[in-house]
């Protein structure tokens, strides 16, 4: 369930445009997608774009799943730590009604949680807290396979040691949420879905579902691919992994009513929404970049609100610039390809005509030797097991070392493989992006390594690097 903030933009216009795209503009956006989709093997997306605080444009492209050929607008696609944000609005909600204060203790609420004396319901909504993220991986660990309550993450994951002290770092933690949801309902008496529907949901007319339950036939279905290879559908999660930290699917365009009641300040009281996008401090006074549930960015001056989303088989992207009244939402049913981080990147300038996106952050050359051997090691149909975590050895079954290997060997040995972005921390290992570059393509390269110089890879993923 990632996060991933854009690359900030800039040059964006004065005044918020007129909504309605011009038969140009849709003829655009409608080239922009459905040749994204061709060269990155994407099998749909789903998209709406929002101008002038009003709906402009909603249109879903290609296969959804195996039994539903004609993408439907309306389908619900899982939109996963989207729905942070939500979870988040509904415990302003309940403060706003004095049953909480998101300066309480966990402790008042949960029990038995590592720190809980000491670790506020706002450091769980901003990802300070401290908790271990159970779900910092890019693919289904072993765990996932056999379903899960609530309680059963917080029995394994939220009594471990804190990764750091409350409020001393910030650090995504899937946990968290798990946390705050479990509080939610204790203090309301509802499910948290039910709560959400009766006070978001209903009211705004959207349809929300729990992604557990928008499973069949009638479902876009999420694909995954090893390395390059076939791309095929996945296994869902078994029930209950992804509750109160991504559990909702629901379709572009009523996430975009979501985006229009951001802007146009109504669901929520203003200062609810104000709280919710301000960016939260450390204990020493470094700015988060990330408020209550959405992360807060700036281009040329212009707040710009945004979340993206990974479930098992899909990633999403939700931008808002409420001072513009404009969003743009894409949704996509592979997790194997950036092309909803592409989509959105494109569709910005159609939602404020205008808008380019800067460079991104200088390269990183750490790990580079481990990198390079594993790599040469799934071509060759060879894996030296010592070197991943037990998860990563379960991700490497029969048949993704297979689709490695005979998607690889033919490229022969790449050019080069360069460390791109910084390292992070996440759910206790640091995170780093590679490529691997070749006369006539590049490959990206996402790991995970335990913290140390001996320490083992838990994630290895090959993707092909989209079009830009």
């Amino acid at each position: 369930m990632r996060w991933s903030l854009l690359p900030l933009l800039i040059a964006l216009p004065a005044a918020a445009h007129a909504q309605a795209l011009s038969p140009a503009e849709a003829a655009q956006v409608d080239r922009i997608v459905t040749e994204a989709l061709a060269q990155s093997g994407t099998p749909s997306a789903s998209i709406a774009i929002v101008r002038g605080g009003r709906l402009a444009y909603a249109k879903a492209y290609g296969k959804q799943s195996e039994t539903v050929r004609t993408a439907l607008t309306d389908a619900p696609y899982q939109i996963a730590s989207v729905s942070k944000q939500f979870t988040a609005a509904a415990l302003l909600l309940l403060e706003d009604e004095g049953k909480l204060s998101l300066d309480d203790t966990v402790a008042k609420y949960v029990p038995g949680i590592t720190g809980g004396d000491r670790i506020t319901l706002r450091q769980l909504l901003s990802h300070t807290s401290g908790l271990q993220d159970y779900w910092p991986q890019d693919y289904s660990f072993k765990a996932m396979s056999t379903p899960v309550t609530p309680q059963g993450i917080v029995d394994r994951w939220a009594k471990k040691p804190l990764d750091f002290q409350p409020g001393e770092q910030w650090q995504y933690s899937n946990t968290g949420y798990v946390v705050a949801g479990m509080i939610v309902e204790k203090v309301s008496g509802q499910p948290l879905l039910d709560f959400l529907n009766a006070r978001i949901f209903r009211p705004l007319g959207i349809t929300a579902y729990d992604q557990d339950l928008a499973i069949g036939p009638k479902f876009p279905q999420g694909y995954g691919r090893a390395a390059l290879g076939p791309l095929r559908p996945v296994t869902p999660a078994a029930r209950g992994w992804l509750y109160a930290a991504g559990e909702l699917s629901m379709s572009a365009s009523d996430l975009a009513k979501w985006d229009i009641a951001r802007i146009n300040r109504t669901v929520l009281p203003a200062d609810d929404w104000l709280m919710q996008e301000t960016a939260v401090k450390l204990n020493n006074g470094t700015d988060t970049g990330y408020g209550l549930g959405v992360t807060v960015g700036r281009g040329a001056g212009r707040k710009m609100i945004e979340h993206s989303g990974e479930a098992v088989g899909f990633l999403s992207e939700n931008i808002v610039f409420p001072d513009d009244k404009a969003a743009v939402v894409v949704l996509t049913n592979t997790w194997s390809s950036g092309t909803y981080r592409v989509l959105a990147q494109k569709l910005v300038p159609v939602a404020l005509p205008g808008t380019s996106a800067a460079a991104g952050d200088p390269a990183d050359a750490a790990s580079l030797a481990k990198v390079r051997t594993v790599f040469a090691q799934l071509q060759a149909g060879q894996l030296d097991r010592s070197l991943l975590t037990e998860d990563a050895n379960f991700y490497f079954d029969t048949q993704n070392r297979a689709d490695f290997r005979t998607s690889l060997a033919p490229l022969g040995a790449p050019r080069e493989i360069v460390a791109i972005g910084k390292p992070s921390l996440r759910g206790g290992f640091v995170s780093r992006r590679f490529r691997a570059n070749y006369p006539d393509r590049a490959l990206n390269v996402s790991t995970f390594f335990e913290p140390g110089a001996n320490g083992r890879i838990e994630q290895f993923l090959v993707t092909a690097a989209d079009a830009q």
